[in-house]
Parts: C-alpha cells; structure tokens; sequence
C-alpha cells in the first residue's frame, strides 16, 4: 500500500521549519548588515559631497539600497541557512533518529521544502512592491548624482537617444506619453560623420513636432565658440516614447509594467530578447529559494561519525553557489537572444532541481 502520508508530525514539521526560517532569516540579516555597511563608506562621500546633503540623505540611502539587499542575497541566505541547520541536525544525530523513525529524506526536507515554497511567494510580492520601486529610485538618484530628485514613478536615468547622425543623452526621464520631461539633456550633433555642436540643457519638454530645451547652453566646435541662450528648440521627430523605451530594464519595472512595455517594443519593432529573459526571471528567480533545501540536502544524509559533515556540507555551498554562476551565464545569453527568454530563465532552476533529486534519491539509498 502506498503511503501517503508524505509529511512528518506536525511538532517534527514545526520544529524543522523554525529551523529553516529563523536560520534563514539570521544568515540574511547578517549579510545585508555587512553588505550595507560597506556600501555606504563607498557612498557617503559622494552623497555628503553635495550641498545641503546630510545624515537624512544617509538613511534614505540606506532604505532604498537594503531592499535590493534582501532582494539579491535572500536565496543565497536561505542556502546557507539550510545548510547550517542540516549540518546541525546530522551532528547531533537527528537525521539518524528520524530516519529509524521510518522518515524518508523527502519527508525530512518536506517542511523546509513547504516553508520555501511560502518564502518565495513573500519574495516575489516583496520584490514587485518595494525592490522595484527602490531600484529606480536609487538608480536615477545616483546618477543624478545625489543631487534632491523628487520621487516619480515613471522615473528613468541615464537614457540616450539617436535622432539622424545626431545623439542625445537625458540624465533624467519622468513621466510616460505626453507628460515625458526631461532633465540634463546633452545633444550631441553631428556633420559628415564629426561632432559639429554640443548642446547641453538643464530640462525639455515637449514642443511642436520636438522638443524646447530651457537654459541652454551651446559649443559650436567648427568655431571654437560657446555661448548661452534662454531656450532652443532640437530634436524634431523624436517622439516621447523614444525616451521611455529606449532604456527598459526589468528590474525597475514590476511584472504589469513590463508587459506594457514589451508590448510597446514590439509594436515600435524594437528588440525584446533582454526584456523578456527578464520578464521571465521575475518569476524564477524568487523560486530559486525552494531550490535551496533541495542542493543543501546533502549536508543532512551520512554518518555524521564518518567525519564528513564539514566536507558535506562545503560540498552542497558550491552545488548552490554554482547554480547561481549557471543562472547567471543563463540568463546573459538570454539577454543577447542566444536563445528564447523563457528557456533562460527556466532552464537552470529545472537542470539544478532534478541534480537535487538525483542526489538526494542517491542519499536514500
């Protein structure tokens, strides 16, 4: 008769998944503490470097930049969170007691298993609604350099443009259709294939059939001669959505955003290969944390008198470590279109899963 009963008791399960969650939770506190703290003595001088910046800029700072932490390290986290209370559980013995109890080892890691499962879900909502968010804002505020930037949604940075020969560069983007204005816009012209004339701008908005460049100032480089003008226009024909999709990153844009966005590139015949692969990557990255009880399981099973918990235990941190180097490696040739963005961002989460369970049946047996 088959046994269904794939789960232990109900105080076995709660006690593996304290295990599981409070372990996790330590090792990412730790990380994005250390983390955080070098990041900043990197940036606070350039933050404090501009005028009437102070230690409340250090502390937005800090929110906006911890959330993309816990975003990053959360799977590494909970790999060696896993490990640490494996490695704990086959000292002392408690695998050998469970498993002469008559537990398997999927019925072992089915709390921790259960636990990641609502991990990843908590993962997935948190990086939608508050790393996102946080990404473009700490993105367009750095490359602002610092500089007071106030909060918009639509928010872009950093966003260059080709009109003809000729390029242009807007350090800041807000807003969407036909509320697009933007901020420090550079405009490089060009003539017979050299720079003829450099415009820089404070701000632009939109104009009949371009753009209205306010507080201008130009170097004509023919005449080696620069000089200053209240407003001018440029860029005839360059549409607001030039702007929008000519810099769509996945990671600072939620899922509904995105979509809208790769709906737009396609309908402008823009390449999507990178936006999808990660579209896609939204999805499986928070589901690598379900993975990580899988690779670390090989730290619990074995004879922890054999001396090998150490060696077990090293052995299932470079199984986790290199999936994160695969999906990496993935999800890059998804980006340059080696193949469909889907496939990169859902291979490597199934290749890793079934190495878990070959390992893992191996164990049992």
């Amino acid at each position: 008769m088959i046994n269904l009963d794939f789960l232990p008791s109900r105080q076995l399960g709660w006690y593996l998944t304290k295990l599981f969650v409070t372990r996790t939770f330590a090792v990412l506190v730790l990380l994005v503490i250390v983390l955080m703290a070098l990041d900043l003595l990197g940036e606070s001088g350039k933050i404090l470097r501009v005028e009437g910046n102070g230690e409340a800029e250090l502390w937005r700072y800090v929110s906006l930049r911890v959330p993309l932490l816990v975003q990053r390290f959360l799977p590494f986290s909970a790999l060696l969170g896993t490990l640490i209370a494996l490695a704990s559980l086959n000292q002392n013995s408690e695998v050998v007691a469970m498993k002469s109890a008559g537990l398997s080892a999927h019925q072992i890691l089915a709390p921790m298993l259960i636990a990641s499962i609502a991990l990843a879900g908590v993962a997935f909502a948190f990086n939608e609604v508050v790393a996102v968010d946080s990404n473009r804002t700490v993105t367009a505020w750095s490359d602002n350099d610092y500089e007071p930037l106030r909060a918009e949604s639509g928010v872009q940075s950093n966003v260059w443009v080709r009109s003809g020969d000729d390029f242009a560069q807007a350090k800041l983007v807000m807003g969407r259709g036909s509320d697009v204005r933007l901020r420090h816009v550079t405009v490089f012209e060009r003539e017979d294939n050299r720079l003829a004339r450099i415009v820089k701008a404070e701000s632009a908005v939109q104009a009949a059939g371009g753009w209205r460049l306010e507080n201008v100032s130009t170097y004509d480089a023919d005449m080696n001669f620069a000089r200053r003008l209240p407003s001018l226009d440029a860029l005839p024909g360059v549409t607001p959505d030039r702007f929008n999709l000519a810099k769509v990153r996945a990671d600072e844009q939620d899922v509904v955003e995105l979509k809208h966005s790769i709906a737009d590139l396609e309908a402008a015949g823009r390449p999507t290969d990178e936006v999808r692969a990660g579209y896609w990557h939204k999805f499986s990255g928070p589901l690598s944390v379900v993975l990580m009880p899988l690779l670390a399981a090989i730290a619990a099973f074995g004879l922890a008198r054999s001396g090998q918990v150490l060696l077990r235990a090293a052995a299932g941190m470079a199984l986790g470590f290199t999936y994160f180097v695969v999906d990496n490696l993935s999800l890059a040739l998804g980006n340059a279109g080696a193949y469909p963005g889907w496939l990169a961002a859902w291979a490597p989460l199934l290749l890793f899963f079934l190495i878990g369970e070959a390992i893992l049946i191996r164990s049992e047996e």
